[in-house]
């Protein structure tokens, strides 16, 4: 990493459109900072806390961000591509036209997540649960959703080409 940012408290702080490329922000704590439209390509935020941080915008490709939650936040047009959310929790959160493209989002919690729009073409989503996520108009072809729980999950207009949905449950997803 370019810089080490390591438990720091950073709390409320403004770091709109910073370039924190490659940062080391490993638990840290980003509760209500304002990250809008923030650079964090390839940075590590393992266990790192984010309540009500600003996240739109923001790019997180191939970023860090294995057991964080996000529950409720606004990821609308964030960049995930490549990104590593593993264990992460983004119930109700906000993935409006998001990239999510080869994001390895393995057993990741998005009940009732707001997706529609989204790019989740080749991301890993094993054991994912989307119960009653929104996935209009989102493009998850190629897509592993193997052992997914998809129930009550809305998919209309979604392109699930080559998706594969093995062992996946579709009860009650229109």
């Amino acid at each position: 990493p370019n810089t080490t940012l390591i438990r720091e408290d950073l709390r409320g702080a403004n770091l709109r459109g910073a370039n924190l490329l490659r940062t080391d922000l490993y638990e840290s704590n980003l509760t209500d900072a304002n990250l809008t439209d923030a650079n964090l390509t390839d940075a590590n935020l393992y266990k790192s806390y984010l309540t009500n941080a600003n996240l739109t915008g923001v790019n997180f490709t191939g970023a860090n961000l294995t057991d964080i939650n996000l529950t409720d936040i606004n990821l609308t047009g964030a960049n995930f591509t490549g990104a590593c959310l593993l264990r992460v929790n983004l119930t109700g959160a906000n993935l409006f036209v998001t990239n999510l493209t080869q994001a390895n989002l393995t057993n990741i919690d998005l009940s009732n997540a707001g997706l529609s729009s989204a790019d989740l073409k080749g991301a890993i989503l094993r054991g994912a649960t989307l119960h009653g996520a929104i996935l209009t108009r989102a493009n998850l072809t190629g897509a592993d959703l193997r052992g997914a729980n998809l129930t009550g999950a809305d998919l209309y207009g979604a392109n699930l080409t080559g998706a594969n949905l093995t062992g996946a449950n579709l009860t009650g997803a229109i």
